[in-house]
């Protein structure tokens, strides 16, 4: 795979895939996080005589034109950020934004319509990634977050560029989540929660092959007390997982990984009451009442199995954060795993992300991915479509 420092920019015009799927309201961006994650890149285009044809997605349009998911709000903020000019695009193909790539000189900017408003993106569809290639002279891949996606803009358009490469997003995923997780320093501590085991089970059984300590938290962790025999009350569980679960502890048990699981549990009647209805240890759950959030002894434990850590990977909140009755949990162990100065910490996940960046302590880990699909792909072991496109792009021009 080539990187964007490897390639002459001058003078050329570069089709940069960016994930500028952003949350919205009343067409207010509401976290520009993603957007900002870009500006390097961007930025080093620009300084060296390149002009800039972005793209991206948002939302779930499905094939059809909707105004409430036009990228217009996010080239306003981006020309805020960088303080230039970004030109608006009004569809992604078409001889129309033919015309107006073409038009664009060194320095300049341009953002393409969303992607997403044609069906043939999402079924990397070959003349559609045709049109896309044809827009410019170098196709830049800095779009982490859709990397596990066979789209015609992160794939299919490998086909027709001329030089491909990545961006620098995209180059320090594969640096952190490669040489950090897959040759950590030791101890490493994964930390594994959210919602469902059954979307984690791949990550849990990888991470079992890579830990040295895998603690696991949120609504997740009430299937494995399930599978223990530990009532529950009213809370999330997958019982149909019992099975695994339990196939899971005892891998982790024969390959020597302390397998950390709360021990107290802040409860609740619904996610949504605003006030807990206190804490219990387990075995002792209320048939009505709700698992929440982990309680103040797991915490104690948990900051524990953290303290001699050299590389903590955490992917999952560990209780309903979105409530302040249910937030202490994730919020502990998410400012205790920043104060760890001395260790490579790594958050991946949207939900987690957004929590880091809410309590502003981004700068106090050593990276925040801004993939979801992507990073759990990843954490299984599986191979990212989009870094295979670009290194078979790569393996091509050589041969």
């Amino acid at each position: 795979m080539k990187f964007l420092d490897q390639i002459d920019l001058k003078g050329k015009k570069l089709l940069i895939r960016v994930d500028y799927n952003v949350p919205l309201k009343d067409s207010v961006i509401q976290d520009d996080n993603r957007i900002r994650a870009s500006v390097p890149t961007l930025h080093y285009a620009i300084a060296h005589e390149a002009a800039v044809i972005i793209c991206s997605h948002l939302g779930r349009p499905k094939g059809t034109r909707v105004a409430e998911l036009s990228l217009a709000p996010a080239a306003k903020s981006l020309s805020e950020i960088l303080q230039t000019q970004v030109r608006m695009a009004s569809d992604c193909i078409g001889p129309e934004v033919a015309a107006q790539a073409a038009a664009i000189q060194p320095g300049q900017l341009l953002m393409l319509e969303n992607l997403r408003f044609h069906a043939e993106e999402e079924q990397n569809d070959p003349a559609f990634s045709q049109h896309l290639a044809e827009l410019a002279d170098v196709y830049v891949n800095d779009a982490f977050a859709v990397a596990h996606r066979t789209h015609a803009s992160v794939v299919g358009v490998t086909s027709y560029a001329n030089v491909c490469c990545a961006g620098f997003l995209v180059k320090k995923e594969r640096q952190y989540l490669g040489d950090a997780l897959e040759n950590p320093e030791r101890p490493y501590v994964a930390i594994s929660g959210g919602a469902k085991v059954s979307t984690k089970l791949g990550v849990l059984n990888h991470l079992l092959d890579k830990a040295d300590a895998l603690i696991i938290g949120g609504a997740m962790a009430n299937t494995f007390l399930f599978a223990q025999g530990f009532a529950v009350g009213k809370s999330r569980v997958e019982k149909d997982l019992a099975e695994d679960a339990r196939s899971i502890l005892e891998k982790a048990d024969s390959k020597g990984v302390a397998l950390h699981l709360p021990v107290d549990f802040v409860l609740g009647e619904s996610p949504d009451c605003q006030t807990a209805a206190g804490t219990c240890n387990t075995g002792n759950i209320p048939d009505d009442l709700m698992v929440l959030d982990v309680g103040p002894k797991s915490l104690t434990r948990f900051e524990q199995v953290l303290k001699p850590a050299r590389t903590v990977m955490w992917n999952g909140p560990l209780g309903v954060f979105e409530n302040r009755a249910f937030a202490n949990g994730s919020q502990s162990i998410a400012k205790s795993v920043a104060s760890l100065s001395d260790a490579v910490t790594i958050v991946g996940g949207g939900e987690t992300g957004a929590l880091i960046h809410m309590l502003d302590l981004a700068a106090d880990f050593s990276f925040v991915s801004t993939g979801g699909g992507s990073f759990l792909r990843f954490l299984e072991g599986n191979k990212l479509p989009a870094f295979d496109a670009l290194d078979n792009w790569d393996n091509r021009s050589s041969g």
